[in-house]
C-alpha cells in the first residue's frame, strides 16, 4: 500500500482549472501534490475524510496590504481565514520598502492615511530591520506565516528614497531621478519583487493630506520604471489608476491608454483597479472592452474587479459614521464603550444628538445608500433595506432610524454602505466584471481600511453569494467562482506552482462544507499593536485550511503551523523546465 503524508479522501474536487467538478482523493508528500484520483489503496500519515465536502485550491489573494503586520503577525488574519493560503500585499503604491531611517515614520503616516491602518499600531508593531528592498525581502523570509506571501516595490516609497521631500511633495522627477528609481525597482524584483505598484488616484492622501508620491507622474517616469520590470522579464505593473472612483470621469480612459502602451512595450502585465462609480455607471464596461482589445494588440492589460459591492461599515465603534459632527456625541467619545451607549441610549442625549446631526451631501448622510445588512449579511439589499425606506415606512427621519439601529446588538450594529459598484442598486455589473475574461479578482484589502472595510472575506463571498445564496439576479458556477480566485490570480502574478488540483502543483487546498458555509458577522476588535483597532470577520464552514502539505486551519481555527513562506519572484510548478 502506498503511503504519504496527506490523504484527502473521498471529496467532491474543483480543481481550479474551471473544469466540471469530479469525485477524487488527493495525496500529499513534501509539500506537493502527488496524486489525484481514485486512492482506494493508499493510506497518509493523516488522513482527511472529505466525504460530502469540497475540496479546491487554496485561494490567492492578489490585493492586500499587510506590509507592516506581516513582520509581527504570522497568522495574517482575516485574510486566512477564508481559505487563503497566498497573498500579494505592495498594493496601491504604497509600502515600507525602501526606507531610510528619517523617513520611516513618514512612510508609517503615508500607509495610515491611504489604508487606514492606525498609525500608532504600525509605529509599534514593526520591527525594521531593512533600508532596501531586498533587505525588506530578507526580513520576511526570516518569518513563517500561515500563508505564503509576497509582495511588490511601491512608488511612494521609491520615489521618497530617491528624491526625499521633492519626491514626498510630488514634485516632477528629472532624468537622474528616474534612473535611480528604475535601478531600485529592477534590484528588487531581481531580488524576489513580484512587481511594482503605483496610486494615482486622488482619494488616497497621506495623513497630512498630500497625495501619495506618484500620483502625478508623467509618462517619463512611469515608462521609465515599467521598463524596469521589461529589463528583468518579470513582474507586474499593479496601478489605482485615476479617475477609480469618479473623481475625474476623463481620467480613466487616458490612463487606460498609457497602459496599454507600457504594457506592449515591456511585454509585462499592467493591472489596474476597475470600479463602478455613479459619475459614469456604465464606464467600467468600455474600459474592459478596451482591455480586451489591447490585449488582442499585444498587450496584456487586467481590471482589477471586487468580489462584491465595495463600500463602508458604520456604526459607533468604525471611523466614520452620521454622528461624528455632534458635540455631544464628540464628548462622550472618552467614555468606556458601554458606557456609551448607555449614556445614548438616555432619551434626553438621543434627541440632542439627532437635533445635531447636520444633513449633508456626504455619503455618510445619503440615507437612500445606507442599509440594514440582517442576521443573513445581505451585501445586496434591495432598496426596502435603506434606512430611507424604513424611515419613510415608520413615518420617521432617517437620522432617528440610523441613530436607533446604530444602537442594536448593545451598541455594536454595522450598517452597509455600498459607494462604489452598486450605482443602480444591485450587483449584476459584479456579475459581469466576474465573467469577463480580462477581470482579475481583488481589491480585498486584507489588512487594511481597518476602521471602516472588511472586505478581505471576499473568497467567502463569492461562494457563498454568487455560487448558491443570490436572490436578486443569476448566480455564478462554482467551478469558475473557484477558478477566478486560483489559477487566475496565481497566473497573473507568475505563481505556475500553485492554483490548481494536480499532481506536481503546491499542497495548497481548502476543504470545506458548502451547504454550511457562511459569513460569520464583522466585528470591529482592538487587538492590533498599541490597542489599534481593526475590522474582522470569520467564517463556517472551512473543515481545514493547508498549505505546503500542512493543516493551518482546522474547523476555522488556527492548528499553530506556520508552512508559510516568502514568495520571491515567479514560481514553476515541481518538474517544469
Amino acid at each position: 500500500m502506498t503511503r504519504h503524508d496527506l490523504l484527502v479522501r473521498g471529496g467532491t474536487v474543483i480543481d481550479g482549472t474551471g473544469a466540471d467538478a469530479f469525485e477524487a482523493d488527493v495525496a500529499v508528500d513534501d509539500g506537493t501534490i502527488v496524486a489525484v484520483g481514485d486512492l482506494a489503496d493508499h493510506d497518509a500519515d493523516e488522513v482527511i475524510d472529505a466525504d460530502g465536502l469540497l475540496v479546491t485550491p487554496g485561494f490567492v489573494d492578489i490585493h492586500t496590504h499587510y506590509d507592516g503586520q506581516a513582520t509581527w503577525d504570522p497568522v495574517l488574519a482575516p485574510s486566512s481565514l477564508h481559505g487563503v493560503t497566498t497573498i500579494v500585499c505592495g498594493n496601491c503604491g504604497v509600502g515600507f520598502a525602501p526606507a531610510r531611517g528619517d523617513r520611516r515614520e513618514w512612510l508609517v503616516g503615508l500607509m495610515e492615511g491611504v489604508e487606514d491602518i492606525p498609525g500608532a499600531a504600525l509605529s509599534e508593531g514593526i520591527q525594521w530591520e531593512w533600508e532596501s528592498f531586498p533587505e525588506y525581502l530578507d526580513a520576511l523570509d526570516r518569518r513563517s506565516y500561515t500563508v505564503d506571501i509576497g509582495t511588490q516595490v511601491a512608488h511612494g516609497a521609491v520615489r521618497a528614497y530617491v528624491m526625499g521631500d521633492r519626491g514626498a511633495a510630488n514634485e516632477p522627477a528629472g532624468d537622474d531621478d528616474i534612473d535611480q528609481m528604475a535601478a531600485i525597482v529592477q534590484e528588487a524584483v531581481e531580488a524576489g519583487a513580484l512587481g511594482f505598484s503605483t496610486s494615482r488616484t486622488l482619494l488616497h492622501k497621506a495623513v497630512d493630506g498630500e497625495p501619495v508620491p506618484g500620483t502625478f507622474a508623467a509618462e517619463d517616469e512611469l515608462f521609465g520604471i515599467g521598463r524596469a520590470l521589461g529589463e528583468v522579464g518579470a513582474g507586474v505593473f499593479e496601478v489605482a489608476p485615476a479617475g477609480a472612483a469618479g473623481e475625474d470621469v476623463l481620467a480613466p480612459h487616458k490612463e487606460i491608454d498609457w497602459m496599454c502602451r507600457l504594457s506592449a512595450e515591456i511585454d509585462r502585465p499592467v493591472t489596474f483597479a476597475l470600479l463602478q462609480h455613479d459619475a459614469a455607471p456604465d464606464d467600467w464596461r468600455k474600459l474592459m472592452d478596451l482591455s480586451m482589445q489591447a490585449c488582442d494588440d499585444g498587450a496584456h492589460v487586467y481590471p482589477q474587479v471586487a468580489g462584491r459591492p465595495f463600500g463602508m461599515l458604520v456604526g459607533h465603534q468604525t471611523t466614520y459614521h452620521p454622528f461624528l459632527t455632534s458635540p455631544t456625541y464628540e464628548a462622550l467619545d472618552a467614555l468606556p464603550f458601554d458606557e456609551k451607549v448607555a449614556r445614548l441610549r438616555d432619551p434626553g442625549t438621543r434627541e440632542q444628538v439627532i437635533a445635531e446631526a447636520t444633513p449633508t451631501d456626504s455619503p455618510l448622510t445619503g440615507y437612500e445608500r445606507m442599509f440594514v445588512m440582517g442576521d443573513e449579511l445581505d451585501y445586496e439589499p434591495p432598496p426596502e433595506k435603506s434606512v430611507a425606506s424604513i424611515a419613510e415606512r415608520e413615518g420617521r427621519g432617517p437620522v432617528e432610524v440610523a441613530y436607533d439601529l446604530m444602537l442594536e446588538q448593545d451598541g455594536r450594529a454595522l450598517l452597509l454602505v455600498p459607494l462604489l459598484n452598486y450605482a443602480y442598486g444591485d450587483a449584476e455589473p459584479i456579475r459581469e466584471m466576474l465573467l469577463h475574461p480580462q477581470g482579475a479578482l481583488g481589491l480585498g484589502d486584507g489588512g487594511a481600511h481597518c476602521g471602516i472595510i472588511c472586505d478581505a472575506s471576499i473568497p467567502t463571498f463569492l461562494l457563498t453569494h454568487w455560487g448558491r445564496d443570490r436572490q436578486r439576479g443569476e448566480r455564478l458556477p462554482l467551478e469558475l467562482l473557484v477558478r477566478k480566485q486560483t489559477r487566475d490570480t496565481a497566473r497573473l502574478y507568475g505563481l505556475d506552482d500553485r492554483g490548481t488540483v494536480e499532481p506536481g502543483m503546491k499542497a495548497d487546498l481548502v476543504v470545506l462544507d458548502f451547504d454550511r458555509l457562511a459569513l460569520a458577522p464583522p466585528e470591529v476588535v482592538f487587538d492590533l499593536p498599541a490597542g489599534g483597532r481593526r475590522l474582522v470577520q470569520g467564517a463556517d464552514g472551512y473543515v481545514a485550511t493547508i498549505c505546503s502539505g500542512e493543516v493551518t486551519f482546522r474547523d476555522g481555527e488556527a492548528t499553530g503551523a506556520r508552512p508559510g513562506r516568502l514568495i520571491r519572484g515567479a514560481q514553476q510548478a515541481a518538474g517544469a523546465g
